[in-house]
């Protein structure tokens, strides 16, 4: 596999990722931003891929301890490399999720970030490059089993935050419907005054407090630019969700 070494969050994170097929944009960035974590807590990246996720928060968060959970080898191979570039601790594991023992983690996790494929198999157009197919599609695995390894391995009120289509917005809300609560939607808009393409969604094991809509943010302003709020958070700036 050929690759790139990319910089992210303004050249201050390095991410070593395949030349061709599937490489990381805005959302995983985004989805980093959103992860309320602190320097000593432990953080899951389901479906790390390359490590894009897990390199924006540990860029962004000096001393967490990232667990990247990655079923590609090869891509497991380059989260290795992204951990080494980075200097950061942490492990990835190559396993499906789906395959993980009910016991693995279970109850140590303060904080799981995901970014699950987008489309079911019966909604999708797959992609002819393989790692582009296996990001965009599910596979032997569907929303409720990525928000169910969350809820085992999290602590009482760990978080659990995705970024997704904002058309699966029912399903993943039904999935966070066991074991989890205060939920909070942020929609991610494409520009002002159009609909929202993506949503972050936050919940709280074991939280109580009823669903919360965001205000969101604006991705680009009407020349195609990225909007200031956007700027800030590509640059490392957090999510207040």
């Amino acid at each position: 596999m050929e690759t790139t070494e990319d910089l992210l969050l303004d050249g201050r994170v390095r991410l070593v990722q395949p030349k061709t097929g599937y490489r990381a944009a805005v959302d995983p960035v985004l989805l980093a931003a959103g992860v309320p974590a602190r320097a000593g807590e432990r953080v899951v990246d389901l479906g790390c891929g390359a490590g894009a996720v897990f390199a924006c928060l540990a860029g962004r968060v000096p001393g967490v301890e990232v667990i990247g959970v990655e079923r590609d080898p090869a891509m497991a191979d380059l989260a290795r490399r992204t951990l080494a570039a980075n200097g950061i601790a942490g492990r990835i594991e190559t396993a499906d999720l789906t395959a993980l023992p009910a016991t693995w983690e279970a109850g140590r996790i303060d904080h799981v970030a995901a970014n699950p494929p987008y489309l079911p198999a019966d909604r999708a157009d797959p992609s002819p490059d393989a790692g582009r197919a296996a990001a965009g599609v599910e596979a032997g695995s569907d929303l409720a089993d990525w928000i169910a390894v969350a809820r085992r391995c999290l602590r009482h009120k760990g978080t659990v935050t995705l970024v997704h289509r904002a058309d699966r917005l029912d399903d993943i809300l039904a999935a966070l419907a066991r074991g989890f609560g205060s939920v909070v939607v942020f929609p991610l808009f494409p520009k002002a005054g159009r609909d929202a393409g993506r949503v972050l969604v936050r919940a709280v094991r074991g939280g109580r407090a009823p669903l919360r809509l965001a205000p969101g943010l604006v991705l680009h302003a009407e020349d195609g630019a990225y909007t200031d709020q956007a700027d800030a958070v590509l640059r490392g700036a957090p999510l207040d969700l």
